[in-house]
């Protein structure tokens, strides 16, 4: 008579592939969904209030540097000592966007950061163009 011998089979490891696919389809889900409320796409109705004042904020103020060294904030030519009179005027909590000629100097760009940083404003963008 043969003798059966029961085989059993140990779970040594665990198969963590399922659980993969499902945190990067949540991933997916989070990252859409918070795009689309930054953007303003998902349609939302605010409620309204008889002593609500409209408050004309701006959320950024732009700063230019062209290829000649003048600088620019929103548009207006300023020197150096208005701009930072300028950004003083504003909060620190303001953002504030450089846009800066690749054909400028790189003291006039050093010149803009050493004044953000002088009043401590934290919220700064540097915009650039994607290499194509």
């Amino acid at each position: 008579m043969a003798k059966c011998k029961k085989i059993r089979k140990r779970f040594d490891d665990i198969n963590v592939i399922p659980f993969i696919d499902i945190m990067l389809v949540l991933l997916v889900m989070v990252l859409t969904t918070a795009t689309f409320v930054n953007q303003g796409i998902i349609p939302i109705e605010l409620p309204s209030a008889k002593t609500a004042t409209k408050e004309d904020v701006k959320k950024e103020v732009t700063v230019y540097v062209n290829a000649k060294g003048e600088l620019f904030i929103e548009k207006e030519k300023v020197d150096l000592k208005t701009l930072e009179i300028r950004l003083s005027a504003i909060s620190k909590e303001q953002t504030v966007v450089l846009r800066s000629d690749k054909e400028s100097k790189f003291q006039d760009f050093v010149n803009v950061m050493d004044i953000l940083k002088r009043l401590n404003h934290e919220q700064l963008y540097i915009i650039t163009k994607e290499n194509q």
